[in-house]
């Protein structure tokens, strides 16, 4: 069973998040908050294994919390996904960095939603298919490869590297070890040990150290 909390100011948003996790069988919403403040208390106190967080709310804002929720090593099994607006780009960069497992639209498809909370349960990193490219160009735009984050770089070796580079373009483990020419199992061995190299909590995390080390830059084509 993955057990959910439901962050949103919005009651009725937060109502219909319930009765559609509620309609799976291994989904179970076991906490709701209605700003920053009490999804942090609400993931202290329930420890859910995924997070539904609204970016805006009064008061504590989604990122302040999901940025407490990272830095709280009692809540490291507790991943996050951010809910936002085409809007809000901007904020979700904070969010990636501040240690968000993922992002979504509040417009998506009730099945995207399911199955990103099983994505993001399963250790993946999700980011919806269609604010990626902004997301992505605003990681360039703000990364400053330089020496300092070449020297992280030193931890991994070439093939690490190389997978990472293709975690940052968005390919999950079949898809890397396709293009790899390895075995899944390898791949995510390979994603497994660099994260814990490079201290990312997630592959989310891992996407964002990519592009501010400089190890993927604007224009990459692989």
């Amino acid at each position: 069973m993955i057990r959910v909390l439901l962050a949103d100011d919005q009651a009725l948003v937060r109502s219909g998040f319930r009765a559609l996790l509620g309609s799976q069988p291994d989904l179970e919403v076991v906490a709701e908050a209605a700003d920053g403040a009490q999804a942090l208390g609400a993931a202290r106190e329930h420890r859910p294994d995924v997070v539904l967080m609204d970016i805006r709310m009064p008061g504590t804002d989604g990122i302040t919390a999901t940025r407490e929720i990272g830095a709280d090593p009692a809540l490291g099994g507790v991943r996050v996904i951010v809910l936002t607006t085409f809007t809000d780009d901007s904020y979700v960069f904070d969010a990636i960095r501040s240690g968000a497992s993922g992002f979504l639209v509040k417009d998506a498809e009730p099945a995207d939603l399911i199955r990103a909370i099983r994505v993001v349960h399963a250790g993946e990193a999700l980011l919806a298919p269609g604010v990626t490219r902004t997301l992505i160009a605003e990681f360039a735009a703000r990364s400053r490869g330089g020496p300092a984050g070449a020297a992280r770089l030193g931890a991994l070796t070439e093939r690490e590297r190389e997978v990472v580079v293709e975690v940052a373009a968005g390919l999950s483990n079949d898809e890397i070890a396709a293009r790899l020419h390895m075995s899944p199992t390898t791949a995510k061995t390979h994603v497994s040990r660099s994260m814990s190299k490079l201290g990312a909590r997630d592959r989310a995390q891992l996407v964002v150290l990519a592009y501010e080390s400089g190890l993927v830059r604007p224009g990459w084509t692989g």
